[in-house]
Order: C-alpha cells, then structure tokens, then sequence
C-alpha cells in the first residue's frame, strides 16, 4: 500500500461507511490521520464503527446519518458539512446498492431509487464539494464504481449501466482537474466480499476479494496518473481486455449465461 500519504488535520467525508468497503476506507483514512465525517444509513452500525475509529486512531468522528437515495440529501450533507466549518480533503462516494432481474420484472420505484443513490448522490455530492477543494488546491475524489461498469450486464442492467456513468463522470472530471491539486479517481472492484454478497451465490473470476484490498488497490493508484482503477488482477484483465476485444454479442451472451435471472449463477461457457 502506498504509505507515503499521511492525512493529519485534514477531513475525509465517507457514505456507506458502515459495512463493508466503507468501513475499510473509514479505518485506513482514520489510521492516516483524517478526522472523519461518516455517513450511512444505519445508525447503530455507524456509531459502533465510529467510537471504535475514535478510540483506536484519536481522530474526530461525525456520523450524520442520511438516505443518499432521497433526492435532496446531497444538499442536506453539503449543509451539515458547511455548519461544522470542516473543509473536505477527501472524498470517497461509496454508497450503492445493486440488483438481480429482469427489467421487465422490476419493480420501477426500486430500480428509480437505485438510479438515485447509484448515479444522482454520487453526481450531486461530487459538484458540491469539488469546488472548495480546487480552490483550496487540494483535495482527493474517489468515486466507488465497478468492473460490471466495463460492459452491459443482462440481468443486472441498471446497476451496471449505473456505474457506468460513475466511470465516465470520474474520467471526465479527472480531465477537468488536472493541474488543480485535486486528485480524482474511479475504483472499480469486482465481487468484494461485503454486506451486499452475503448469503448470495456471486460470480467470482478469481474469488471474492475483501474490502482492505479493495482500499488498498485504491490507495497504490492515487500517486500514478490512472484515472481508474480494477481491483484485482483477474477483475482486471475481464474488464480491460476480455470485454473489449471480443465481439459485443459474445461478451453479453457470456454474461447471460454467468447472471441469469433466478440469482442462481451458472458455470461460464467453455
């Protein structure tokens, strides 16, 4: 892991941060230094992650708790930012939620409020917290994206259509800023093993990866020029290579066949 970035005195805005590779951003931010302002649904879960960052690392902890999904909560975050009066050095959107089935199957409002967690929290609370960080000549951005975003996913067509558009956003404003001192980066991990997986049978090309590599593979690309990173090597070479050389028809008939509908993965075609 790249060990070099210390994060004394700054703030580091976490959503999602409750379980999984948000909690893991959360203690390795906290281990670097950074007071914290984490955000998430569940409370209980968030408070017992903060106390216990707070006792290990001695860093300032807020836990707003927030549903990302309802449509004015990036600006009700940026509020509560801007009363603590704590500038944000680093910003990691984590918050997602994914879904299995056929869209003619789904249920509208659901897969609407996956499109507003997945896509708006993420476009909103970026354009909110980017500017101070230019014109303060600082700060880091990474954008929690996915290697479905690579390709279409049949079955899971929302969510992967979804973190396409946190790829190519990321992307762009990594463009945007260069030469600003604003680092922006989009991660994309393959099946992580979290709170979203548990319990469900995922299609792994090389098994699950946990949460701390996912952060650290984050970490080791934040000095390198990348505007985005695969977690995983395997992860990698499906996203960056599999999926582009080989006829679109192939690669989402692939897909279908690993992701079919009932949840239930099947074996890759030979």
């Amino acid at each position: 892991m790249h060990d070099s970035l210390r994060l004394e005195g700054r703030t580091a805005l976490v959503t999602g941060a409750s379980t999984g590779i948000g909690a893991a951003f959360a203690t390795e931010l906290a281990k670097r230094g950074a007071n914290l302002v984490l955000v998430a649904r569940s409370a209980g879960k968030l408070e017992e992650l903060a106390t216990s960052l707070r006792s290990r690392f001695t860093v300032d902890v807020a836990t707003p708790r927030l549903d990302l999904a309802e449509r004015e909560a990036a600006e009700r975050l940026f509020q509560y930012v801007t009363d603590l009066g704590t500038p944000i050095d680093f910003l990691v959107n984590n918050a997602g939620v994914g879904h299995r089935g056929r869209v003619a199957a789904s249920d509208p409002g659901q897969m609407a409020a996956l499109v507003d967690l997945n896509v708006r929290a993420v476009l909103g609370i970026t354009i909110r917290f980017l500017p101070g960080m230019i014109s303060r000549g600082h700060g880091t951005i990474i954008n929690v994206s996915s290697n479905g975003a690579f390709q279409p996913a049949p079955y899971m067509a929302a969510y992967s259509a979804s973190k396409a558009f946190v790829l190519s956003f990321t992307q762009a404003v990594s463009a945007e800023t260069a030469g600003t001192g604003v680092r922006v980066l989009a991660l994309c991990p393959g099946p992580t093993d979290t709170p979203m997986t548990a319990g469900k049978k995922i299609p792994a090309i090389a098994g699950m990866r946990t949460p701390e590599q996912v952060v650290a593979t984050a970490f080791k690309a934040l000095p390198t020029r990348k505007t985005s990173v695969v977690d995983g090597k395997a992860n990698a070479f499906f996203a960056r290579v599999v999926s582009k050389r080989f006829p679109e028809p192939i690669v989402l008939n692939l897909a279908r066949r690993v992701i079919p509908a009932d949840g239930a993965p099947r074996q890759p075609v030979a």
